[in-house]
């Protein structure tokens, strides 16, 4: 008879079929595990400096894992190192054409004070000052200076000519302090200064202005005070402004020291030699 085998036998090492038992996993290398201990460490250096910035830190590992402290930055681990994102520079050309934008600003901005200083210097606000203290401004006193023409028809010719630039120092300056306040009472303003202004707001052509006055005549001078009539040369471009009494002075110079009104308009000029 054949043998009967006894499977439920105490100590049978028949194992069922089809067991799926796990192998146990092979034991890790310690240097691989020390390198995954690293890197555990730098995910959670990582997870601090987004939190810091306020960027989301990256998601948790599992809760298995020991995490640091979340007070305290991670140590970053040895061999590796944080090296910060490297900053975008902007072309060449952009930064070239900047510096000349700027340059040219720079350099506006300096023209722009000196003009204002250079035309302030040369030609000063008149607001709030005499006619006196604008005539004397004019270039000092006659009795010492040369500030006055040599020529007696030169001498009115000035005020015109002054008057279609708008110099009241030069136009103010060429008659005596008295007078100054008279030609503007005579012409109807309120003083040397004011006269000046308005009228050279009627002055239609500066240069037919200032040259219808002749700066002499062929004519003999006829003595040290005398009259110039400027109904006699006949103004154009502009207002006439009467009849000015010139004197010699010290110097050999012609100082305005009458003024008197003429007709307006002024009739026509008599035939004279300039």
């Amino acid at each position: 008879m054949a043998e009967q085998r006894d499977d439920g036998k105490p100590g049978s090492e028949v194992e069922p079929a089809g067991s799926n038992t796990p192998a146990p996993p092979p034991p890790m290398d310690p240097a691989q595990l020390e390198e995954f201990r690293q890197f555990q460490q730098f995910q959670d250096y990582l997870r601090f400096t987004q939190s810091q910035q306020g960027n989301a830190p990256a998601p948790a590992p599992d809760a298995g894992v020991v995490q640091a402290p979340p007070s305290q930055p991670p140590v970053i681990p040895p061999g590796y190192q944080l090296v910060p994102a490297e900053r975008r520079r902007a072309p060449k050309w952009v930064s070239w054409l900047g510096k000349k934008v700027i340059a040219w600003v720079l350099a506006l901005v300096i023209l722009g004070v000196a003009g204002t200083w250079l035309y302030n210097h040369f030609f000063p606000n008149d607001s709030g000052k005499t006619s006196a203290q604008l005539a004397q401004e004019g270039g000092g006193k006659y009795q010492t200076n040369h500030i006055l023409s040599t020529s007696p028809y030169e001498a009115v010719r000035e005020v015109y000519d002054a008057v279609a630039q708008n110099l009241v120092p030069q136009a103010c300056g060429r008659m005596d302090e008295p007078i100054q306040q008279k030609f503007a009472q005579d012409l109807g303003y309120a003083d040397c200064q004011v006269a000046v202004h308005e009228l050279n707001r009627k002055v239609t052509n500066k240069n037919k202005y200032a040259e219808s006055m002749p700066s002499y005549v062929s004519e003999p001078i006829p003595g040290d005070r005398f009259t110039i009539s400027s109904c006699q040369f006949g103004i154009e471009g502009g207002p006439a402004l009467g009849a000015f009494t010139v004197q010699k002075v010290e110097k050999g110079q012609w100082l305005i020291t009458a003024h008197t009104n003429e007709p307006t308009p002024c009739p026509a000029p008599t035939p004279t030699t300039r």
